[in-house]
């Protein structure tokens, strides 16, 4: 019998459930968007951005839009170290992935040690552990390494972030003809998918796709 708990969003009783019936429902779904970079828009079209300039990623998805209270179970998993939202987020992205894609193989984005060392954890890792239980798909967090500890994006000019992370990652193993799914927490400009996506590539990868909890919204 599972024991009574408070919804870790309103303090409700959720009967052992990480969110109380009423919360679950608030979590805003992703809108049909850009199958390559997910930003929502197109339905279901390629944008205009990833056209004209494609990026090394073939496909992304997201479970979630970055709105409220999403933004907040994200922040909470990250910055308070509530490692139970990883399995909640695992599971809504299995879920609404659906049926099984054509991937081999689940790879966190990596961290920089200085900046893992800080957290304790990868957030990350930690969804693609649960992840790669639900679907059966292998995951190896120790394939990519992060190898510049990079200034943080979210305080940078879009234009400016696809430079910060040139040369970032580094990839230690050999790719050849695998399908690659990278799973993040949250896809803004998409710069930091696009370099380790590259360099997953040059490791030998057929195809790479995000698989991400949240996508902002354009300009976010």
């Amino acid at each position: 019998m599972l024991l009574d708990q408070d919804c870790v969003l309103c303090q409700a009783a959720s009967a052992g459930e990480l969110l109380c019936a009423a919360c679950a429902r608030e979590l805003p779904s992703s809108a049909p968007g850009c199958p390559r970079c997910a930003l929502a828009g197109t339905h279901d079209l390629e944008c205009g951005a990833c056209i004209a300039d494609p990026p090394h990623y073939d496909a992304s998805f997201a479970a979630f839009a970055y709105a409220h209270p999403v933004d907040t179970l994200i922040q909470a998993l990250k910055y308070s170290g509530q490692l139970a939202l990883a399995g909640l987020f695992a599971r809504e992205l299995h879920q609404r992935l659906g049926q099984a894609r054509s991937v081999d193989l689940i790879v966190p984005l990596p961290l920089h040690p200085l900046r893992l060392a800080e957290r304790g954890f990868n957030q990350a890792a930690e969804i693609a552990k649960v992840l790669s239980r639900l679907s059966g798909i292998a995951t190896d967090a120790r394939l990519g390494r992060r190898v510049r500890n990079t200034a943080p994006q979210t305080g940078l000019p879009w234009r400016e972030r696809a430079n910060n992370m040139r040369h970032a990652f580094a990839c230690d193993g050999d790719l050849a003809g695998l399908n690659i799914a990278v799973v993040d927490d949250v896809m803004t400009t998409g710069a930091t998918l696009d370099e380790f996506a590259r360099t997953l590539k040059r490791s030998g990868a057929a195809r790479v796709e995000n698989w991400v909890v949240a996508r902002t919204a354009r300009g976010a």
